[in-house]
């Protein structure tokens, strides 16, 4: 029977070869879904790829099909917190009549063999080896075998990939910068620690620019003003930070944390003046800050975890903060985007693009130049 393969079932064994093995294309599990089949690669042009091998024999049904697809669109946009997505379907069984034709962020093509996508000029823009990698020697059972080997490799792949980073990891530094602030927080209460530990380190604006103690941009986070403020930050960098380090490694973590740490320095300086502010919520803001832009590159397996409980976090303590008197949110909002920032300039793994390293780099960059500028010639420190 596999000798005899139809002409459909070829072409789109020959099409989930190259955008799962090229591409790095990933099936969809759709329920209910007959005779067609989806990929997503939500860092590509077209995010979503179908091959659909039902045959449509008129206009009123390629236009329920468009309408299908914008329905199941709209689901994966919500589970995935895309907001738009650009779809290429690819018909294998279309009648000549029918007439086809691209809608918004909806791209369409009618393939009754190979050499038909020459036709289609945005395809090859996107896909410019498309023709030449879906040229196979093999046919029939040789040809089903070969492609099948291909693509379990593939995934087998990016198995290990993804169990490489989200297998849970012994959290060294987490557990370092909980001990460093707890040593911190008993020397203050300590006798004669407390007025020297307080009333000269977190001053954070007149400490930094006037004296030009520069340590005390990080030396702020690592201190605390009383029991409360220490164990809810502590319990919160043990929760967020365990995750984080996990998920990028020991030295990134490390560089993020201290990062955000600096930032929400240089941001209650800007905002703040000669403020005292102290505690380890700007780089645990930080770590919240690299989760979400670690969850989106990552968001067909954490896309639900930011929507309903990164998101809500953030901004429900972003709200107390605004709303209660003694929280410095500046720290906070200043530690939430070098957190992201820093992530950026790093890479998240097997995710990240050398473009978007260097684009991290040089926005983080400039910022702190700015910062430093704003904090050394325009606050008033009186």
């Amino acid at each position: 029977m596999l000798e005899q393969l139809d002409r459909k079932n070829v072409l789109a064994m020959k099409l989930l070869h190259y955008f799962i093995t090229e591409k790095n294309y990933n099936p969809i599990i759709l329920q209910g879904a007959e005779d067609e089949i989806w990929l997503e690669n939500l860092n590509s042009d077209y995010k979503v790829i179908r091959i659909v091998s039902n045959h449509i024999i008129n206009d009123e049904q390629f236009n329920f099909d468009l309408y299908k697809t914008k329905h199941v669109l709209r689901k994966i946009k919500k589970k995935t917190f895309t907001f738009s997505i650009n779809v290429l379907s690819f018909y294998t069984d279309l009648e000549d009549d029918v007439n086809i034709e691209s809608k918004k962020n909806m791209d369409c093509i009618s393939l009754y063999e190979i050499e038909d996508l020459s036709k289609y000029d945005f395809v090859k823009d996107v896909f410019p080896d498309i023709t030449n990698k879906m040229d196979f020697t093999e046919e029939g059972f040789q040809l089903f075998m070969r492609i099948t080997a291909d693509i379990n490799k593939k995934n087998k792949a990016d198995s290990v990939k993804v169990d490489e980073i989200f297998k849970p990891k012994i959290p060294v530094i987490t557990y370092l910068f909980i001990a460093i602030n707890t040593v911190l927080f008993i020397l203050m209460y300590l006798a004669n620690y407390r007025d020297y530990f307080v009333g000269q380190y977190s001053t954070w604006g007149a400490g930094v620019v006037v004296y030009h103690e520069y340590f005390r941009l990080i030396t702020g986070a690592f201190l605390h003003g009383g029991v409360l403020h220490f164990l809810f930050n502590m319990y919160s960098l043990y929760i967020i930070g365990t995750q984080m380090e996990s998920y990028l490694g020991k030295a990134k973590y490390f560089i993020v944390y201290m990062f955000s740490a600096v930032m929400g320095s240089l941001f209650s300086i800007v905002l703040n003046g000669n403020t005292a502010s102290l505690g380890a919520s700007g780089a645990i803001f930080g770590l919240l800050g690299s989760m979400l832009y670690f969850g989106y590159h990552y968001r067909v397996y954490l896309g639900q975890v930011i929507k309903s409980q990164i998101i809500p976090l953030l901004l429900l303590n972003l709200m107390i903060g605004f709303m209660q008197e003694g929280i410095d949110n500046s720290a906070h909002i200043g530690g939430l985007i070098g957190g992201a920032l820093m992530t950026m300039a790093l890479g998240v793994k097997y995710k990240s693009t050398t473009t978007e390293k260097i684009n991290g780099w040089v926005i983080s960059t400039i910022l702190v130049g700015f910062l430093l500028f704003i904090a050394f010639n325009y606050v008033n420190y009186s």
